[in-house]
């Protein structure tokens, strides 16, 4: 991932129209035709641009935001919720920032918890609000982690990397430890990793794109064990090769939407153009909001789950 860095150039030409043409993979056997939203794209800059997909064998619906960060009057961060009670509020309150045009829904955080806890690395304005997940326990077997996170400079540059994080520096790795079930990798060494300069991080994980192939590495970001890998309503972030930030959700667990599995959303977000891309939070937390408008149905209604942490795109 990071040490991902491709470096050929995509236009947005190009782009849109690879968008708008069916895509399937021979992976996932998914076809998704991608339509322009124009009642919300005629609200927004020319440089943000929401696409519908669909498909009826298997029911699914999905959206995704194309994002030119180069834009001087565009810019994305990594927010937290200000909800002093419980640390969480929904995406819609996250969209309510003057500004605020995208909104999707962030990294894992620990619902049991009041007030809530985020469940891997946080970065905000230049400070870690809560350190990476340094280590998980599965079939009484210690495994130590570096899991996918998305980070952004302070001028706005976005990376995709395995992450870490030790007091106040965040570390990044040019690949995922060689975790197996059941084999532990050992420590980590950080010999191999290298301080990684972010003013917002968020991670998740997995990795879903590496490279522009899809990539899912379960074991090595230790995910397996979990209903994670499971079909889902999803939410994932990319980059695309010109640095444009991809934004995807996926609705699931209702008639005209069954969700989708890690690598149904790999091929996705791939198709629309990622070279690099994870997995965030899912579920119920999955949410798109444009413009004050929620575009999903979050399994199936209208009412948003409460989550701590989001990606927000502001229109300046």
């Amino acid at each position: 991932m990071s040490g991902l860095g491709i470096k050929a150039v995509t236009t947005v030409a190009a782009a849109l129209c690879v968008a708008c043409a069916p895509q399937r993979d021979a992976r996932t056997s998914l076809m998704l035709e991608w339509v322009p939203v124009d009642s919300l794209n005629a609200n927004l800059p020319v440089g943000i641009r929401v696409f519908a997909g669909r498909s009826e064998s298997p029911p699914l619906r999905a959206w995704y935001v194309r994002i030119d960060e180069a834009d001087p009057e565009i810019v994305t961060r990594v927010t937290i919720s200000d909800d002093t009670t419980d640390n969480r509020e929904t995406v819609s309150s996250f969209a309510d920032e003057p500004g605020a045009c995208v909104a999707v829904n962030g990294g894992y955080f620990a619902m049991g918890q009041r007030p809530a806890r985020h469940a891997g690395l946080l970065v905000t304005g230049g400070v870690i609000r809560e350190p990476a997940t340094r280590a998980v326990t599965r079939e009484s077997q210690t495994y130590e982690t570096a899991r996918a996170t998305i980070g952004f400079s302070a001028d706005g540059e976005i990376d995709i990397a395995w992450a870490t994080s030790r007091n106040d520096t965040v570390f990044k790795w040019p690949e995922p430890p060689p975790h197996r079930r059941g084999r532990p990798a050992g420590p980590l060494s950080y010999e191999t990793a290298e301080p990684w300069e972010v003013w917002g991080a968020l991670g998740a994980g997995p990795a879903l794109v590496v490279a522009g192939a899809i990539d899912v590495p379960l074991a090595e970001e230790v995910f397996f064990g979990t209903s994670i890998p499971d079909v889902h309503p999803r939410t994932a972030a990319g980059r695309t090769a010109d640095g444009a930030l991809l934004l995807m959700v996926v609705d699931g667990r209702q008639a005209a939407s069954r969700g989708a599995s890690l690598e149904e959303l790999a091929a996705l977000i791939r198709d629309v153009g990622a070279v690099e891309a994870l997995n965030l939070d899912g579920g119920g937390s999955s949410t798109l909001v444009v413009n004050g408008t929620l575009v999903n149905r979050p399994v199936g209604s209208i009412l948003e789950r409460e989550v701590m942490s989001a990606l927000v795109t502001f229109c300046r």
